[in-house]
């Protein structure tokens, strides 16, 4: 997994708040579950059919596996560099 995904995902705050992100407001809800050993990100676009997806699961071994929801790693990836907390 490369580090600047990482670290645009690590930086969203849990919970669920307003973000922007391609010119158009989102709502962002990010969970933790198995103390933070798997996250979950879904995004709905405000007034549009926009959808993110994903979960992301710490490995033993320190890796982390991305998991999106139908969808490509790729949307996952450009959305999460892309999205900025309100």
């Amino acid at each position: 997994m490369d580090r600047d995904f990482l670290e645009a995902f690590d930086a969203l705050p849990f919970g669920g708040y307003g973000a922007s992100a391609y010119g158009k407001r989102w709502r962002i809800t990010k969970s933790r579950f198995a103390d933070a050993r798997s996250q979950k990100l879904e995004a709905e676009e405000l007034g549009g059919n926009g959808h993110v997806s994903m979960n992301l699961y710490r490995l033993a071994t320190g890796h982390a596996l991305l998991k999106p929801c139908e969808m490509s790693e790729e949307i996952v990836r450009e959305f999460v560099l892309e999205v900025r907390p309100d």
